[in-house]
């Protein structure tokens, strides 16, 4: 049902351009954008996956200021929206935690640019969501996109984002909030 969908933004493990595992920067829009979105559609925690300890310090500065600095105080909404991010160093981290709070292991849904091996629809992805007890775990990439390693754990992939023109590179700001719209839309 809609109220155990989680999201988690991956900056590690990551492909890069050239092929090889790296981690991505975490960008503030990303931390901040993101987190509105998901609180936008009630989704129950928004995990961000970096393990550079540099980058992690990065994002506990952004949340702490928004959380329970003068942020919170002068933005209630955004300090708001905050509070659904969680900081984790790995991918299995994150399922863990879900383990933790759903007491079972979520579904996991990842995203790409490109059709995939059990690639579903976006309705039916939303037949899914909408019908399922189980907690579920929408998975965005960085960089050049997901490892093997973790495409192999995931469940499903959604469709592809694809508008009507030849191009398709879209910010991962813009994904999430296409795709939830989509999985989602005012089901809320």
């Amino acid at each position: 049902m809609l109220d155990k969908i989680y999201l988690a933004l991956i900056h590690y493990p990551i492909l890069g351009r050239d092929g090889k595992i790296i981690s991505t920067a975490v960008t503030n829009l990303d931390i901040h954008d993101i987190a509105r979105t998901c609180r936008t559609y009630n989704i129950k925690k928004y995990y961000l996956v970096n393990n550079l300890p540099a980058q992690q310090d990065i994002v506990k500065k952004v949340l702490a200021y928004w959380r329970e600095g003068f942020g919170k105080e002068y933005n209630p909404n955004r300090s708001e929206a905050l509070s659904l991010v969680k900081l984790m160093s790995y991918y299995e981290d994150v399922i863990e935690d879900i383990e933790n709070i759903e007491k079972e292991k979520p579904i996991i849904m990842f995203t790409s640019a490109k059709w995939r091996e059990n690639t579903i629809t976006f309705d039916e992805g939303k037949e899914m969501i909408l019908r399922s007890d189980k907690p579920i775990l929408i998975l965005f990439g960085t960089g050049w996109g997901m490892p093997d390693e973790i495409l192999e754990q995931c469940d499903y992939a959604l469709e592809p984002v694809r508008g009507k023109s030849d191009f398709n590179h879209l910010s991962v700001r813009a994904a999430v909030a296409i795709i939830l719209d989509r999985l989602i839309g005012e089901n809320v």
